[in-house]
């Protein structure tokens, strides 16, 4: 019977910015399962990613090609054999550029985990070896000695040894996590030497395709929370305009801190928020998430100002891990002739009104910052705080911009000084006197604050413009 040669898998080359691997002689083109491979197991379809999960996949992919096949790197192979001496492995294994495949044995588990090192390859494994004493297996299950290897070299690929006509005992190797199996008295050089190349070259490819779909399945439960963060508006019935820019700090970040929302409450009273939950990352921003439902919830049940901030400090202490977090948050709530607003300050930069300038200056803007003199603290740092709700008029035709500190917190240029509220308004103001507004005005102010910063923001940006026009 001839040995059983494993299928190849090789990667797909959107997935590690590699061509995939030249078919090599005895190989299926079409990923039909080959000896010792389980019939229902299929090729690996083509995966596609695109923006951050494209970045990771490839990284991912790039990584577990190089711990393998990095160029002019010798194969070796860990062979475990109760009498290694007495094996009919030849003398020489070839990798595919003709180099030869270093061998390593050893007589019990004992030596090939003082033998297992990063430079090993591959494990040929002989399934007749005794399972060590004291192992989680029971002793009384015939891959006891597999489960154990592969539990102690979960990166390696790893080839299992079996009695010739023992097909079954070997497929239901593979079906535990070897990458094939051989009969133990039909073995060459020639052609172990391409089973060892192929089971590299698939447990290669299982390790990136499995950190390919971790990255996805992170990009989802990623997608799901910045949907909870970034919600949409509930304006029904309201003149006003919405606009909003989002920008996590961190480099190829999904997720920040920062959280915003706006509702319409059936009187017409239109309320605004955004807040900063300290730090950055999925905790932070599951918990910034948490913030906004609860606050949607409370305005849509009519609480506003002191009561409702109190209840989202019960919320906040009650979800955080530790004492030490604390959420900064601003509140407004818009009149339903749209020309009053009650703000409330929890620890929060003041918002930026925008009014027409007043007719002796002729056409142009006026850019300034609400009251903050009543900021109280941020939720979470003093158990029974108050806050008060300041009344501040914005008259018929107005721009109400919010925004988190990533805004301000830049730097300006190589030195330490910082953008800060004072440049944020002239950035503002000159961006006005270009005749910016709305959606263009947020995407100019963040992209200034970017190059301002000399590039990436190291903190969460949030930004929300609502606009009232006569």
């Amino acid at each position: 019977m001839p040995v059983p040669v494993p299928r190849q898998r090789a990667i797909p080359a959107l997935e590690t910015d590699q061509a995939p691997a030249p078919a090599m002689p005895g190989a299926a083109s079409t990923g039909t399962p080959g000896p010792g491979t389980p019939s229902g197991e299929a090729a690996p379809r083509k995966q596609t990613t695109t923006g951050t999960d494209a970045a990771d996949a490839a990284d991912a992919a790039a990584k577990a090609a190089a711990s393998f096949t990095a160029p002019g790197t010798h194969l070796t192979l860990l062979l475990i054999q109760d009498d290694p001496g007495g094996s009919p492995v030849v003398p020489e294994l070839l990798d595919a550029s003709g180099k030869p495949i270093r061998v390593r044995t050893a007589r019990n588990l004992t030596e090939a985990e003082r033998l297992l090192t990063d430079d090993v390859h591959c494990i040929l494994l002989d399934l007749a070896l005794p399972a060590p004493p004291h192992t989680e297996d029971d002793n009384d299950d015939e891959l006891a000695v597999l489960k154990h290897v592969l539990r102690l070299a979960p990166r390696h690929a790893v080839l299992a040894l079996t009695a010739s006509g023992d097909a079954e005992r070997g497929t239901e190797a593979v079906r535990v996590g070897a990458q094939d199996y051989l009969f133990r008295d039909e073995l060459d050089g020639r052609l172990l030497s391409r089973a060892i190349r192929y089971a590299v070259e698939r447990k290669r490819s299982d390790r990136a395709e499995r950190r390919l779909t971790e990255s996805r399945l992170r990009a989802q439960e990623n997608a799901r929370l910045e949907r909870g963060l970034l919600p949409t508006p509930l304006l029904d019935g309201s003149s006003l305009r919405f606009a909003a820019r989002y920008r996590p700090g961190r480099s190829r970040a999904l997720l920040g801190g920062d959280f915003y929302d706006t509702v319409r409450t059936p009187d017409g009273t239109v309320h605004a928020m955004i807040g900063d939950v300290c730090g950055h990352g999925p905790d932070e921003a599951a918990l910034g998430v948490e913030l906004r439902i609860a606050w949607r919830a409370l305005t849509l049940a009519g609480l506003c100002g002191d009561a409702l901030l109190g209840t989202l400090q019960q919320v906040l202490e009650h979800e955080r891990e530790n004492d030490e977090i604390f959420a900064t948050l601003c509140t407004v709530d818009i009149s339903p002739d749209g020309r009053s607003a009650g703000l409330c300050l929890a620890g929060h930069p003041a918002p930026l009104l925008v009014r027409p300038a007043p007719a002796p200056s002729g056409p142009g803007a006026v850019a300034e910052l609400l009251p903050h003199d009543n900021n109280g603290p941020a939720l979470g740092l003093l158990p029974g705080a108050r806050w008060p709700r300041t009344q501040v008029q914005l008259g018929a035709e107005w721009t109400l911009m919010l925004y988190t500190d990533g805004l301000i917190e830049g730097h300006v240029g190589a030195g330490r000084e910082r953008l800060g509220q004072d440049g944020m308004v002239a950035m503002i103001r000159r961006q006005l006197a270009q005749g910016l507004r709305g959606e263009n005005l947020l995407r100019a102010a963040v992209s200034e604050v970017r190059e301002l910063n000399g590039g990436e923001l190291t903190d969460d940006l949030a930004v929300l413009l609502l606009d009232r026009q006569a």
